[in-house]
């Protein structure tokens, strides 16, 4: 398949109640619908619900571009695990993406490395597609950044090395001091750590899609341009007119676009 040249995903957390999120889906769909970028492939865009909306809003986006997912799952794929939600049904129901380590899951959940590479194993196994979230808790220089968040992907990936998979990963960079900040960090720092991601090259058959996440919002992609491959956003994109502000951002940084295979 060939990859969209800027991939973004919006994680609703847990924010909208099930009706509200019907409805924002909705506005989205249509906007999906009648976006060049979107329609042709050149911008990717993935939603991650609640769990009890995944189904409901398949429904909604099945005529669109735009792919579903969940924001975690089980390292199971069933059994006694109650309250769980393994990936079988993940892709069962439709799923293209399963979001995986979030600063908030280790914060509020404590879940651990060894957690979140089993996690990871399971997504692969099931055929979905890992949006690993990972960063330094706090602000470094950006080649201390990129070294942190190498030594976290090692372990992220552990397990799936130990089980022989492979496949696509996209990498969301999420430094845990910009989450829910009033801005993202800095531009110049930004570009320069997502470049020295792009260029971990020691990771053997995984393919990457380095993507900024940690309050994202309009206006950010435009001066990032080409220095990553797209956007995590969490509550800037709650408002429809700012996706499609986003989306139309991406559309034009697409155009420029050297390879439309480029990780």
């Amino acid at each position: 398949m060939t990859q969209p040249r800027i991939t973004l995903g919006v994680s609703l957390k847990m924010y909208f109640s099930y009706q509200q999120t019907l409805a924002w889906s909705e506005e989205v769909a249509e906007i999906a619908r009648h976006h060049p970028a979107i329609v042709n492939g050149e911008v990717g865009l993935f939603v991650l619900p609640a769990f009890p909306a995944i189904a409901a809003i398949g429904q909604i986006f099945s005529a669109t571009a735009v792919s579903i997912g969940a924001q975690d799952l089980c390292w199971e794929d069933s059994g006694a695990w109650t309250g769980e939600v393994g990936g079988p049904m993940l892709a069962e129901l439709g799923c293209r993406y399963v979001e995986i380590g979030h600063a908030e899951r280790r914060r509020h959940f404590a879940e651990t490395d060894v957690q979140i590479a089993a996690k990871l194993a399971a997504a692969l196994r099931n055929g979905l597609t890992p949006v690993l979230c990972f960063g330094e808790e706090q602000q470094l220089p950006p080649d201390q950044a990129i070294a942190t968040c190498r030594q976290q992907l090692i372990a992220a990936l552990s397990e799936a090395n130990r089980q022989q998979l492979r496949g696509e990963v996209v990498l969301a960079w999420e430094p845990q001091w910009a989450i829910g900040a009033p801005a993202p960090a800095p531009d110049a720092f930004i570009a320069e750590v997502c470049d020295g991601l792009r260029q971990l090259n020691d990771f053997g058959d995984f393919h990457f899609r380095v993507i900024y996440g940690g309050s994202a919002g309009p206006g950010l992609l435009s001066r990032l341009g080409h220095q990553v491959n797209g956007l995590f956003l969490g509550r800037f994109a709650h408002q429809p007119a700012a996706l499609r502000q986003i989306i139309d951002e991406a559309a034009a940084l697409a155009a420029t676009s050297p390879s439309a295979t480029e990780a």
